[in-house]
């Protein structure tokens, strides 16, 4: 016999997702080592294929418990907790690099040539050329990302909410278009380097970073236009927009202290 849920928790119920998750990323791992030795990219490729796959079926299985009702008002507040928790993990780091970059540039580290130390030459990057107009593209892609939840929010306007993630979406790829621009001149032209001297490392490892995570709340945006295509968020339940929302600000936030430091205050 059913029994009726006497609560507004969620009890999840068996899944096999998070043993092949965790199957699938240690493989990925052990791919990427052996990859790095010169065996071939298969077994990494074949590791990232999985998680991309667990990924996929793990948040269709989210989806689809929203819409039988069970992210009640308190699992919600749980769903937004943890993201929020993410975000702060996300926050540490960051921090990290920041702290390398301050490190290196306070208290620096040059080669040792006879009796005195000599700074590296290196081609400053122009902070008020490419890096400002990017700066420009993620403020103006977080306000189209606000414009759309503030659609949903207040007013339930389907149309505002897609044309404000289009928007979103748009600016954020053209960042990415020139990120990848950028990094071709510097690498190509200039002759930086990824490794060896550190601050190449520090700008390649904190801005790339960034990058992929830009990368990644275009697609997060993206997955949420299609499910506002489909009618699934409404003003009451929308938490995986809202997180996308998060992310995406949390995006701009952190590139907004990389423009300053690594762009203004170093060049």
């Amino acid at each position: 016999m059913a029994h009726e849920k006497n609560h507004d928790y969620h009890i999840l119920p068996p899944s096999v997702n998070p043993l092949l998750g965790s199957l699938s990323a240690l493989v990925m791992l052990t791919g990427a080592i052996l990859w790095m030795h010169d065996n071939g990219p298969y077994i990494f490729l074949a590791g990232f294929v999985g998680v991309l796959y667990i990924m996929y079926a793990w948040w269709s299985e989210v989806v689809a418990e929203s819409h039988v009702g069970d992210h009640t008002p308190v699992v919600q507040i749980g769903l937004r907790y943890g993201f929020i928790l993410f975000i702060m993990s996300e926050i540490m780091f960051f921090s990290a690099w920041f702290w390398s970059f301050f490190k290196h540039q306070l208290y620096p580290m040059y080669e040792y040539v006879g009796t005195e130390y000599v700074k590296p030459e290196f081609h400053q990057i122009n902070a008020f050329e490419l890096p400002l107009i990017n700066t420009l593209l993620l403020l103006i892609s977080g306000c189209a990302a606000t414009w759309a939840h503030h659609a949903l929010v207040h007013d339930n306007n389907r149309k505002d909410l897609r044309m404000g993630l289009i928007l979103a979406i748009a600016f954020g790829a053209v960042f990415t278009a020139f990120q990848v621009y950028e990094y071709h001149e510097l690498l190509v032209v200039d002759g930086w380097t990824f490794s060896g001297e550190i601050t190449f490392a520090n700008f390649f490892m904190a801005t790339g970073f960034h990058g992929m995570h830009v990368l990644i709340g275009t697609i997060f945006l993206l997955v949420c236009l299609i499910r506002a295509n489909k009618g699934h968020f409404t003003p009451q339940s929308h938490v995986g927009f809202e997180a996308a929302a998060w992310y995406w600000h949390f995006v701009d936030v952190v590139w907004l202290f990389l423009f300053a430091a690594v762009y203004l205050w170093a060049g």
